[in-house]
Formats: C-alpha cells, sequence, structure tokens
C-alpha cells in the first residue's frame, strides 16, 4: 500500500508540481492550500508524512506544527523560501525532521521524503528485534519505542529517537555532522548540517541534566559529537 503524504503550499503551481512528481514516484498524495485546511485533511487522511510550507495565509506552518503536534507525531519537512538560521532552527525545534529551502529539485525533495520515510521504517523493523539499549542512566526500548532517563520517561521525535540510538549503539565513538546526517536520512546534503545541530540541542534538553555540562552527548570542537556513558 502506498504512502500517504500531505504537501501543505498556498502556491497551487507548486501543490500541482510537488504532487505530480510524487504520485510518478507511488506515492498517494494529498493536498492543503494551508494550515487550517491541513489540519482538516490530516485528521481525514492519517497521511505518512507531511511536507510542510511556513509563509501561509489563514493558519501558517509553525501554527499547523504547534497544534498538529498535540495529536500526532507524524514527520514534517519543511518547505521554506527563508534562508535566516533561526527560521529553520524554529521549524526544527517544533517537531519538524527535516527542510528543504525553495527553490528546489524534486528529486531533491524525494530523496528527502525517502530518508526519512525509511528511518521510520527502521525503526518499526526494530520492533520485531525487541532490542533494548542501555548506557549509564539511559534505557531505550526500540519496541516499545520508548525512552527512560534516571527512571523518567522522555517524549523524543523520530529523528531525536534515531540519533539517540546511533550514539548509543556506538558510545566512544565521534560523528561527524556530516556522519549524522548519513546516519538519519541515508544521504549528506552539504549545507544541511546544521540541522544535526538543533536536533543534538533538542536532545540535550531532553535528556542532559544540565544542558551547559552535558553528560552524554559530548561536543569534539571542530569535529562532531560523541556520545558518553559517565
Amino acid at each position: 500500500m502506498p504512502k500517504t503524504i500531505l504537501v501543505v503550499d498556498d502556491a497551487k503551481s507548486l501543490r500541482t508540481l510537488v504532487s505530480s512528481y510524487l504520485t510518478q514516484e507511488g506515492f498517494r498524495v494529498v493536498t492543503a492550500a494551508d494550515g487550517q485546511e491541513a489540519l482538516f485533511v490530516a485528521r481525514e487522511e492519517k497521511p505518512d508524512l507531511i511536507i510542510l510550507d511556513l509563509m501561509m495565509p489563514e493558519m501558517g506552518g509553525y501554527e499547523f506544527m504547534r497544534a498538529y503536534s498535540r495529536e500526532k507525531d507524524t514527520p514534517i519537512i519543511i518547505l521554506t523560501a527563508k534562508v535566516e538560521e533561526h527560521e529553520k532552527v524554529l521549524g526544527l525545534e517544533l517537531g519538524a525532521d527535516d527542510y528543504v529551502t525553495k527553490p528546489f529539485s524534486p528529486r531533491e525533495l524525494t530523496a528527502r521524503v525517502r530518508a526519512v520515510l525509511r528511518r521510520l521504517g527502521k525503526e518499526a523493523a526494530a520492533t520485531t528485534t525487541g532490542n533494548v539499549l542501555r548506557a549509564a542512566d539511559i534505557v531505550m526500548d526500540k519496541e516499545a519505542h520508548s525512552v527512560m532517563v534516571s527512571d523518567q520517561e522522555v517524549t523524543l521525535t523520530p529523528s531525536e529517537f534515531e540519533m539517540l540510538a546511533v550514539f548509543m549503539a556506538s558510545p566512544g565513538r565521534v560523528f561527524s555532522r556530516m556522519d549524522l546526517l548519513e546516519q538519519l536520512q541515508g544521504d549528506a546534503y552539504e549545507g544541511y548540517e546544521r540541522t544535526i545541530d538543533v536536533h543534538i540541542r533538542n536532545l540535550r534538553a531532553k535528556i542532559e541534566p544540565n544542558t551547559r555540562d552535558p553528560r552524554y552527548i559530548e561536543t569534539v570542537y571542530g569535529v562532531g559529537y560523541r556520545f558518553t556513558a559517565k
């Protein structure tokens, strides 16, 4: 059964272009012209992934994410014409898994869609293994898709969960930003490395006792990050 993708953008021409390309690639596509319509469509269609513009009338992308994230944790790829770092960071902090800057190639967008869905597929496949990772005070149960830190459950986005799994599977190994992009997406695009920094910051906020002095995820300056079980 094909995966359902919800494309949300106020530009009809862009919705048509993206829908046509994704349909040719074997996806089922539904669309919405703004965040308010997207809420209705998402509740009815239950998409596997959402491609979301930020600047729209009625309800913009940020407002949509705030509202819909209370109901579902569907992965989101942001489409943005903005190039300011803080705009991208805000979207990622609200739970988006990735972003693509306009103008973009349909081929790149499709690759990113497949990367996010592939990551979710890995998590689903893990439910058959019952793997449990333990390090220091952190316990990750892939079957239950849960993480406990000092006996307290924390809620992670799909990207944060996958990143922590990568770290916990190789404690002590130093990962560059490009390494982590490769692990999370299957493809690493130059210029998107800073996406990792945002996910790291969000992950630290959820698992670290003190984000100013990280216990688990250390920064290796000039290289990247590593997980320590001290």
